[in-house]
Order: structure tokens, then C-alpha cells, then sequence
């Protein structure tokens, strides 16, 4: 594999919507948003190089692509193809449980962190050895993603029943377990691995203290 410099390496802020961001590629598939460059992402092969690539957003749109199986699939392996090795995904998407995602009829799956764990082979790895029934999707089709970093944000209306001050009240891990409509969403940053060497993998979940 051929590593490119990384000040060469492209920004794209893909789906971008109106949501244009200063020192990136927007690309969205209408024009009526002013992008850069216009293309519909479920239109595959993307026209981006391999590894040519050193972050991509995803801020609400994961949710809205790939509506078979093997749509999805062949999505994430674009991902990884165009992305250079620690290459980081930023990813927003709205929680299963909560009324915006429920609620729009373009929404064609869920996301979670979970969905996303599964396509990381050091995770894939563990629940061949152990036996447990994730699929290892990684694996499968060939790509490595670390979830460096999630971040529950948690919807205005249940902030308080979440946290006392500055810290989260006791019993609030069972409360987001149970309640639907209490996160709104979810934040990720997720590595490219292809090949690097990440020691103790973990995942860090967090719950965010701000309101608003």
C-alpha cells in the first residue's frame, strides 16, 4: 500500500445538505444545497481514489444509505477503500429510540454503536473466540473500523432526570437502558485501521453534560 502525504489527503463532508463546511468537500446528490461536487453515495463506485482520503463526515446520513443488506455493506467497503490508513470518520446520526429517527420515512436503518463494532476485526475476533452471536461483519468483508470515542447526547426534556450538576445521577445507566426519547443522538469518531497497530482497543462512551 502506497501511503500518501498526509496534507494531501481529502476532507469530504459527505451529504452535506445546507450543513456546508469551510475546508472540506461538500457533496450532497442535489444541487439545490450549492455543493461541491454532486453525487448520490448509493451510487457505487464513489469517484474518490483509494486511500485518498483523511476524514469524512457524516453528520445525519448513515441512517438514510444502504437500504438492503448488501447496499449497506458495499457502502462501508467504499468507506474503507477510499479512506488512508487512520483515516477518521465523524458520524452523527439520531438514536433508534427516539422519535427522530422513528419518524422519518427516509430513515432506512439503525445505527448504533453497536452497528459499527461490528465491522472492527479485533471485536470480530473476540466473539469468534467466545462464541457470542455478532456477526463478524469485519471479517466478512474485509474492512477494520475503531470506534474511538461515542458520545450519547441526551434529549433537553430528560437532561435533568439524567444529571445532577455536573454528574450523572445513580441509576441513570438503567434509565437510558429502559426509556425511549432519551438520547437523541449519537456521536462517533471511528479510525480506519487497515493495518495499524491500535494497543487496548476500547471503546469510550461517554454521556454529554451540556444541555441544548
Amino acid at each position: 500500500m502506497t501511503l500518501r502525504d498526509p496534507s494531501s489527503l481529502l476532507r469530504l463532508n459527505l451529504g452535506c445538505g445546507f450543513d456546508r463546511q469551510e475546508g472540506w468537500i461538500n457533496v450532497d446528490h442535489s444541487q439545490t444545497c450549492g455543493p461541491d461536487q454532486v453525487w448520490d453515495l448509493e451510487r457505487l463506485p464513489w469517484p474518490w481514489e483509494d486511500n485518498s482520503v483523511g476524514a469524512v463526515r457524516l453528520f445525519n446520513i448513515l441512517e438514510h444509505l444502504g437500504p438492503t443488506r448488501d447496499g449497506f455493506l458495499d457502502i462501508i467497503k467504499e468507506l474503507n477503500r477510499i479512506c488512508a490508513p487512520g483515516a477518521i470518520i465523524y458520524i452523527v446520526v439520531p438514536h433508534p429510540r427516539h422519535n427522530d429517527f422513528i419518524g422519518d420515512p427516509t430513515h432506512v436503518r439503525p445505527i448504533s454503536v453497536d452497528t459499527l463494532k461490528a465491522f472492527d476485526a479485533h471485536f470480530n475476533q473476540f466473539t469468534i473466540a467466545n462464541q457470542t452471536s455478532e456477526s463478524p461483519l469485519g471479517l466478512q468483508i474485509g474492512v477494520d473500523l475503531y470506534i474511538q470515542q461515542a458520545i450519547y447526547i441526551i434529549d433537553d426534556a430528560y437532561h435533568d432526570t439524567i444529571f445532577a450538576g455536573d454528574r450523572v445521577r445513580k441509576g441513570a445507566a438503567k434509565f437510558l437502558h429502559l426509556h425511549n426519547n432519551v438520547i437523541k443522538l449519537i456521536y462517533m469518531e471511528v479510525e480506519v485501521v487497515k493495518g495499524r497497530e491500535i494497543p487496548d482497543r476500547q471503546v469510550k462512551v461517554t454521556i454529554n453534560l451540556s444541555k441544548g
